[in-house]
């Protein structure tokens, strides 16, 4: 009793000793950084509610795997996992093959591990020591850890520091190897990335905070909703998961979406050709031809009024063709590269020349369809065919040497095992390809939505772009064959070695002015392939680089006022710079390619209408081929 009255007499009181001890005292909860109220939303509060819930996921759970399973034991699917898997694992070996084969180098991975988390558990301890103020964690920038109990929870903050060491880990394992030639480096470290995103501890119930205290309070009925979701999703693509990025039920082709008025005036086995209908009285006198991808459909550029490339071109006084691809089947099996150059860019040439008499036209490539038109051009120079007088490139490669991670996908046999499955068919199914394009991003555009959707339990937002990249397009077998041998594996554009029509293809023959954009944040086109690839033509190319990345930054109306682009003259030395040199400006890079258009030629007529006169309409923008999907 007298030591008890003695710490009184000391203490400013009750409350003050309190304090202190909070703030510094030995066991105090505050003194480790831990509010004890923090594990309250963690507490399952009606376990027999909860029991019954994780009992109704399992159900479901259990529909999904039988949807699965059902196509594959009827023989309606085969699944080509095994090649993929196998391509992974042979890889890996490799890696692990240096580390393993001296007992020094596995001891050395071993002490890296090792330090990482010992460095982990130190600075732990110390933030949870009772000397001194804790001082505050640094700030996390990774999206995925953004709730606030990734740092304050102890449990959460030791799972998410833990992760980013092995994952930090595993990529120097990657990087530090030796012996590795570049092909598999690359794969290696695209491996590493897909398996870490994977393993995430925000991929999980009970390693995420958020999904933790989600289950907790609805007592597991977002398990229920998302494994509903699951066996929903699995059975409406008739055996395969396809995660759903929005609600497709919002959008519809031609009604609110690909609206900007137009007529099809013309239809070969590959395209339909559409030209859309004047918004002022006087035109340039060079109609505008646009030549999208083929792997995706070309309403990107005409996704709604306000986002609209098309009709802004139309606004311009732009008389504006799009060549619209059918999406392929067994029936276009053997259509190559020469197929789209002939039954596609040439025909929609011809098709324009009947509409509007004219012989000169200003061109536009986007992506692939830019390196297709980029052959098209080299073969048109040997061929004396002049009637493209400019082309503009929209993230478009033409040298594939910095071709990014799509190139892990691009070796002998892995072209072999495609080839082998598109020989079935006559075309590879268009969710292959979507599936290579979310894996580079995996982290963005496929686990978020796993989780949303199937631990969660929420329905997706309604997102236009979303819905154009679900919108799939299939590959026809020769076209795909001939794409990914002489671009990505073989490189034979920039080399001066691509055989079309009896001819060998070179650049340096397309004399015609060239505007390349290039936008810096790409996945598939990087800025710096798209640069190098700009020193190959022979005549003058205005080299554009655009913020954002391969769909934003080229579908970015002026009156948004996003991102910006940067210039700076003639395309030479090193890409980096090229950049470190370059000029920024604020908006959209739209109005500018506008100017470099007019500079060129900026005669105008009287409008036109479709068809000009000569041809007949065969039916509405944006046409038939655009509405079939996969």
């Amino acid at each position: 009793m007298r030591n008890c009255k003695r710490r009184r007499e000391n203490d400013p009181g009750e409350d003050g000793l309190t304090s202190t001890r909070e703030e510094a005292g030995p066991g105090g909860a505050k003194a480790a950084g831990f509010d004890p109220k923090l594990i309250e939303p963690y507490i399952v509060k009606d376990p027999q509610a909860l029991t019954l819930n994780v009992a109704k996921a399992l159900e479901n759970l259990g529909k999904a795997a039988s949807t699965w399973l059902g196509p594959r034991e009827r023989g309606e699917v085969v699944d080509p996992v095994s090649e993929p898997m196998a391509e992974m694992v042979k890889t890996m070996s490799k890696v692990s093959e240096y580390w393993m084969s001296d007992p020094k180098r596995t001891l050395e991975a071993q002490t890296q591990l090792l330090a990482g988390l010992f460095g982990m558990w130190t600075q732990t301890l110390s933030r949870f020591s009772s000397e001194g103020e804790a001082q505050p964690p640094p700030p996390i920038k990774d999206k995925r850890f953004a709730d606030e109990d990734w740092q304050r929870n102890p449990f959460f903050d030791f799972l998410r520091q833990a992760y980013v060491i092995l994952s930090d880990w595993a990529e120097k394992m990657v990087t530090q190897a030796e012996g590795l030639d570049e092909h598999t480096r690359h794969k290696a470290e695209f491996y590493v990335r897909q398996i870490t995103a994977a393993l995430s501890p925000t991929n999980f119930v009970i390693t995420n905070p958020q999904l933790y205290r989600e289950t907790v309070s609805s007592h597991g009925a977002n398990l229920v909703k998302g494994m509903q979701m699951l066996a929903e999703d699995i059975a409406a693509d008739g055996g395969e998961l396809r995660i759903r990025q929005t609600d497709t039920s919002k959008f519809k082709v031609g009604e609110n979406m690909a609206v900007t008025p137009g007529k099809v005036i013309a239809q070969s086995e590959i395209c339909e050709v559409i030209q859309y209908e004047a918004a002022t009285d006087t035109v340039l006198k060079r109609p505008l031809l646009i030549c999208p991808p083929w792997i995706n459909k070309f309403y990107i550029l005409d996704l709604n009024p306000q986002k609209s490339f098309i009709k802004w071109c139309v606004d311009q006084g732009h008389t504006v063709f799009v060549i619209s691809w059918v999406n392929p089947d067994e029936r276009h099996a053997n259509k190559d590269w020469e197929s789209y150059i002939r039954e596609g860019v040439d025909f929609a040439l011809d098709t324009i020349e009947k509409a509007t008499g004219e012989t000169e036209v200003n061109a536009i490539g986007y992506c692939v369809g830019g390196t297709l038109l980029a052959a098209a051009l080299a073969l048109h120079a040997q061929e004396g065919n002049k009637r493209i007088a400019s082309a503009t490139l929209f993230t478009t490669q033409v040298d594939f040497t910095y071709a990014g991670d799509l190139k892990v996908f691009v070796d002998e046999g892995q072209i072999g095992s495609i080839e082998d499955r598109m020989k079935a068919s006559g075309y590879l199914d268009g969710s292959k390809m979507a599936a290579a394009f979310n894996m580079l991003r995996a982290s963005e555009l496929i686990w978020p939505y796993f989780v949303n959707n199937y631990l969660k339990g929420q329905d997706p937002m309604p997102f236009d772009l979303l819905y154009w990249n679900s919108d799939s397009t299939r590959m026809a077998a020769a076209n795909h064959s001939f794409y990914l041998r002489n671009c990505y594996l073989s490189n034979t554009l920039s080399q001066g070695k691509m055989e079309l029509a009896g001819k060998t293809l070179s650049l340096k023959d397309i004399k015609i002015p060239i505007y390349n954009l290039a936008t810096r944040e790409d996945h598939i086109a990087p800025a710096k392939s798209v640069f190098v690839g700009s020193k190959l033509f022979g005549g003058p190319v205005e080299y554009v680089l655009s913020g954002s990345g391969h769909i934003a930054g080229v579908v970015n109306p002026p009156d948004k006022q996003k991102y910006q682009y940067w210039t700076n003259g003639a395309v030479k030395g090193t890409y980096e710079d090229w950049v470190a040199g370059a000029k920024e400006t604020p908006g959209s890079w739209w109005p500018h390619w506008q100017r470099w258009i007019e500079a060129m030629d900026d005669e105008r007529v009287p409008a036109r209408i479709p068809g000009g006169g000569a041809l007949n309409a065969i039916a509405d923008a944006p046409g038939s081929y655009v509405l079939a999907r996969v």
